[in-house]
């Protein structure tokens, strides 16, 4: 439980004549606070989770150099303006060893965590690529890595494998089924290693694209900016769209259990990939253009891999509520995959595990 007192400190370092404070509960990360005061604009404080972000200093340093090349090439797309602290450093770390930092506080905006519409769809896919685009004159060699090998897909595998080598006998025998069902789409790896960099360039993408993760205007209900970038860095064109059809193209969240509701919502699919595609216009290559609906099944796939490999594990990544919870959003994962494959295959004529891959 974080100290009012070092909430209100950190604070007054940030503006004049404190107000109040107002914990924020939408983010599952960070602690994050608006604070008003009576003399300077409002503003968004937030503690780090160096738990998870073990150098934050390298979460400012990327965000500074993407903050600065959308001004330096007036990118239409805007994000929150990072503030100094009152000794003029973009970061304050206090007597318990906290780190902080603070955006201006966007007036009129707000987020949402459940998609109402497909049009609400394409419009975050639309702004999660025009952020990529805004950003391809960005050498991605600057960017520090936030999270090695997060979307890597053979490391994934290879936890996975490690964890049923070790896996006790009780949870390999309840898991035998999905263990066999990964294993058999195998041939997703090899595509994956084989992306090379010149048909599949590394991209600066945003890697989080939830829908919580876009801001919204309370008077026009349009898109302001794409907000939470923190795992901004170098990575392959699968990444933000994938993310985005395994959370919003699914019909449920991936703690639902209830197997037979767990499907394709077509539309949504469908606005999520035109949205992508307008946004992030002619910086595709042909090869990306080609193998474009693989994305999906590459996402899936590898959170299915790091669900199932965590149960094997004991479960000691994922929170649990129950004992087989990262069985069961394994098992999720895998049947929104299986009706992803064969929307695809109806659909797009995509046939990933039944012919090779055409190089």
């Amino acid at each position: 439980m974080m100290k009012d007192s070092l909430i209100e400190k950190a604070a007054i370092k940030y503006g004049k004549d404190l107000l109040k404070i107002d914990a924020l509960n939408e983010g599952l990360i960070h602690k994050t606070y608006k604070v008003v005061y009576q003399e300077t604009p409002p503003i968004l404080l937030q503690c780090i989770n160096k738990n998870i972000f073990s150098e934050p200093k390298n979460i400012i340093e990327n965000y500074c150099l993407v903050e600065q090349h959308l001004l330096q090439n007036q990118e239409p797309l805007k994000i929150p303006k990072l503030l100094p602290c009152n000794n003029g450093l973009l970061f304050l770390v206090d007597e318990e060893n906290n780190f902080w930092r603070a955006f201006e506080f966007i007036k009129d905006s707000y987020s949402v965590s459940n998609i109402e519409t497909a049009g609400m769809v394409f419009s975050a896919a639309n702004c999660f690529a025009r952020f990529t685009k805004s950003l391809a004159g960005l050498d991605v060699k600057q960017l520090n890595i936030i999270i090695p090998h997060f979307h890597d897909l053979s490391l994934r595998f290879k936890q996975f494998e490690d964890a049923v080598s070790t896996a006790s006998t009780e949870r390999l025998q309840i898991a035998e089924e999905l263990i066999h069902k990964l294993k058999e789409r195998k041939t997703l790896i090899d595509f994956y290693e084989g992306l090379d960099d010149e048909s599949y360039p590394l991209r600066i993408m945003h890697h989080d694209c939830k829908i919580n993760n876009i801001l919204f205007s309370s008077i026009t209900n349009e898109i302001i900016c794409p907000v939470d970038l923190d795992t901004i860095m170098p990575g392959k064109f699968f990444s933000d769209l994938g993310d985005m059809i395994r959370t919003m193209a699914c019909s449920v969240d991936e703690n639902n259990t209830e197997w037979e509701l767990i499907n394709v919502k077509e539309d949504y699919y469908k606005n999520i990939l035109e949205g992508y595609l307008e946004g992030v216009g002619n910086t595709l290559t042909a090869q990306e253009i080609k193998h474009i609906h693989f994305p999906g099944l590459l996402m899936t796939y590898m959170q299915a891999l790091r669900f199932l490999a965590d149960y094997l594990n004991n479960d000691i990544y994922y929170q649990t509520s129950y004992k087989k919870q990262n069985l069961d959003r394994a098992k999720n994962q895998l049947i929104f995959l299986e009706k992803l494959e064969l929307f695809l295959h109806e659909e797009y004529n995509v046939r990933p595990y039944f012919s090779s891959f055409e190089k």
